[in-house]
């Protein structure tokens, strides 16, 4: 019988042999999909997983490990890196900005990465689908969102990097030229203006944490921000301020805590699952192999609490003590943000059991460590994963109480101070302060300090202050007003990309 069947597939091989369906069998192909809602889906989620991906921790493609907290928190003045810490990279902290580190290959790759994927669904939505008009419009926009807050982050640290707006297609030809500030501008707040347009205003809980109209909405003021569009920014703030959904909350420490994800502060933010599922629906992970993409977080424990465990000391970014010392009496935020001598720490040891104990200023080389999104709300009740090294906590990226900071902002360079005082002392009040006295911009400036703390906006406010030298003193090199390009990509490029001045 074995004989038979066998001489059966045979013949039934050479007879069918010109009529041969070459299509794989155990993936789709592109003709395939990109045909139905759940498609687009999968599709978007993939551009959005390319953000999560700037804390990824790897070994299997470059060897990532948080890059992004060391861009945005080691390179300022209110993180130092612990020189006890393991695995961490103290150029960035030391200001020594090198374009063959690895941290500036790793997230230029995921940037240019969500890039592509948002692109290509750019493209797709186009093509012959089952989408309807409005979901047309909709995928279309959620994806010139994305497009648009990638190409925003690219440009906050090169400067000029390359602005990519198609699918890239010749294997010859993939290299991209520096893009001038006015060409990402314009494609940038393009991008988010139709958005704005084509986005719903809220997802409800089908579709929590996806981009939506007013967030488009607000980050057209921010652009302009950086654009020193004063008027453009102020008439988006005021919209959002006047007609959106956002207050902040009367407790600054529950904006944080892990049970109040996506809560009435949040503009937009960074997705992640929970321990044993996922909570979420855009949480892809592919920066791993299936085999351990259940964690569905990021170590932002392994990096910022202050565990000893077998091997060394972790807790590698550490407030650094003239942050601490920039706050004023009273202000309820130094507490909620910092570990120091008096305070209980909260924590998992390696078997992932809750530990609790006096916080031991020996743990750290400044005696402080990072206590925002920690502490009791994001411990003990549940955001830890069974190895104790995993957050599950979103990144709130962008926030209400930052928009008003940056409308005060936007009001003090257009001669409007009294109305910029409003916007600050709201901030103040909630964190326990009475009026601020004396110099309204410098007033703005430490309060976006303390109230954004440990967020990742520090370094770029300094750079676009242009303040590095009374930041840094004699260790500022201007050159750091803009990240070098990666050794890796200037080489791929073939001297079509050029490096920033003086790397």
């Amino acid at each position: 019988m074995k004989k038979i069947y066998a001489l059966l597939a045979i013949t039934l091989f050479f007879n069918s042999c010109n009529d041969l369906d070459l299509a794989p069998l155990d993936q789709l192909s592109e003709s395939a999909f990109y045909k139905t809602t759940e498609d687009f889906d999968g599709a978007i989620y993939g551009s959005y997983s390319s953000i999560q991906k700037f804390w990824g921790t790897s070994t299997e493609t470059l060897g990532e490990r948080a890059e992004y907290w060391q861009i945005s928190l080691t390179t300022t003045d209110d993180v130092d890196v612990d020189p006890a810490a393991r695995f961490t990279d103290r150029d960035l902290d030391e200001q020594n900005f090198l374009s063959s580190n690895l941290t500036f290959q790793s997230i230029y790759s995921m940037i240019y990465e969500g890039i592509l994927r948002a692109n290509i669904v750019i493209e797709k939505v186009e093509e012959e689908n089952e989408l309807t008009d409005a979901e047309k419009l909709q995928y279309a926009g959620e994806a010139k969102f994305l497009r648009a807050f990638l190409h925003f982050q690219a440009l906050k640290m090169w400067g000029t990097p390359p602005l990519v707006t198609e699918v890239l297609k010749d294997l010859n030809d993939l290299a991209q030229p520096n893009a001038t500030q006015d060409a990402l501008f314009e494609q940038i707040l393009s991008d988010f203006s139709e958005a704005a347009g084509s986005l719903p205003e809220t997802w409800g809980d089908a579709g929590l944490g996806r981009a939506t109209a007013w967030a488009a909405r607000s980050y057209i003021g921010k652009v302009n921000i950086w654009k020193q569009d004063w008027p453009a920014a102020i008439t988006a703030f005021e919209d959002v301020i006047t007609n959106g959904p956002y207050q902040l909350l009367p407790n600054y420490a529950d904006v944080f805590a892990w049970d109040n994800e996506n809560n009435a502060e949040s503009i937009f933010e960074i997705q992640f699952g929970g321990p044993f599922s996922d909570d979420n629906h855009w949480v892809f992970d592919d920066i791993h192999s299936e085999a351990v993409k259940a964690s569905q977080g990021h170590e932002r424990p392994y990096y910022w609490d202050p565990r000893v465990v077998t091997g060394g000391k972790l807790g590698a970014y550490i407030p650094s003590q003239d942050l601490v010392n920039s706050y004023e009496v009273g202000d309820l935020r130094l507490a909620n943000d910092i570990y120091q001598s008096g305070d209980m720490w909260y924590g998992t040891n390696t078997q992932g059991r809750y530990t609790v104990e006096a916080y031991d200023p020996a743990w750290s080389s400044s005696s402080y460590n990072i206590k925002k999104y920690r502490g009791q709300r994001n411990v003990v009740s549940g955001n830890h994963h069974v190895n104790g090294r995993v957050d599950f906590s979103n990144e709130r990226w962008f926030r209400f109480a930052e928009l008003k900071l940056l409308y005060a902002e936007a009001l003090i360079e257009q001669g409007r101070p009294g109305d910029a005082a409003i916007q600050i002392n709201d901030i103040r009040t909630r964190a326990g302060l009475g009026a601020f006295t004396g110099d309204v911009t410098a007033a703005l400036r430490l309060e976006k300090r303390h109230e954004l703390a440990f967020e990742p906006h520090r370094w770029f406010d300094i750079v676009r202050w242009g303040i590095g030298s009374s930041v840094f003193g004699a260790s500022w090199n201007a050159r750091n007003e803009l990240f070098p390009f990666p050794d890796s990509e200037i080489t791929r490029s073939g001297g079509v990309l050029n490096q920033n001045t003086g790397y």
